[in-house]
């Protein structure tokens, strides 16, 4: 499957925010975009035209996908899929999103960015109900169990996260057990839950064009 090679940072200037994506590089003064917020390009800094209706809603969309690291059939298959359930879309999309595999993972303070939980899964260290599951897009359910293989606990950026975990936080939505290295989907994402910059129903605007 194709993925975008690029540097993450430019990803960020684009957007113009801090959209997290190489962990804790981001919270030092090496940040990209602490350094040079304009957009990336020889036109980044003269960019000054009012963005169109269109345009809002559109890097609305690129900064979703780009945060859960989601390639454009992906995310516009999962836009498809949440408008077919119950409820908001907008929330729905969202509450896909935020069960990927690999999102959870770095929500459990597994890996300290969503492409860091991204290369765990793909590796296969990570198991769901003690079993390995190595697709980044498999979705949680309720009452699911994730955790690091005992094997993979002894490489050392493994054990640099364990070390971690006692001063993570995590959503509502999960349990950590720091003990055993485990957490488990108590329930699923709402809303308030998903603390990320994204104005959902621009997307849904984008998309119902």
């Amino acid at each position: 499957m194709a993925k975008y090679t690029e540097p993450v940072c430019r990803l960020c200037r684009r957007e113009g925010q801090k959209l997290f994506l190489k962990g804790d590089r981001c919270y030092t003064n090496k940040c990209a975009i602490d350094r040079r917020s304009y957009a990336p390009g020889m036109h980044g800094q003269s960019r000054g035209k009012k963005p169109t209706e269109f345009g809002i809603q559109l890097r609305e969309k690129q900064k979703a996908r780009r945060i859960y690291g989601v390639l454009e059939k992906q995310f516009r298959g999962y836009f498809d899929k949440a408008a077919r359930q119950k409820g908001m879309t907008g929330e729905n999309l969202l509450r896909i999103l935020e069960r990927r595999l690999d999102n959870v993972v770095y929500r459990l303070g597994f890996a300290a960015s969503r492409p860091e939980a991204r290369q765990f899964v793909t590796h296969g260290h990570i198991t769901v109900n003690g079993k390995r599951v190595d697709i980044a897009s498999y979705q949680v359910k309720v009452g699911e169990v994730i955790s690091i293989k005992e094997k993979s606990r002894e490489l050392n950026r493994v054990k640099e996260m364990i070390e971690r975990l006692r001063d993570r936080s995590v959503p509502a939505w999960l349990s950590l057990d720091v003990e055993n290295v485990t957490g488990t989907v108590i329930q699923l994402p709402s809303r308030e839950d998903v603390q990320i910059p994204i104005e959902e129903h621009l997307i849904v605007e984008k998309y119902s064009r």
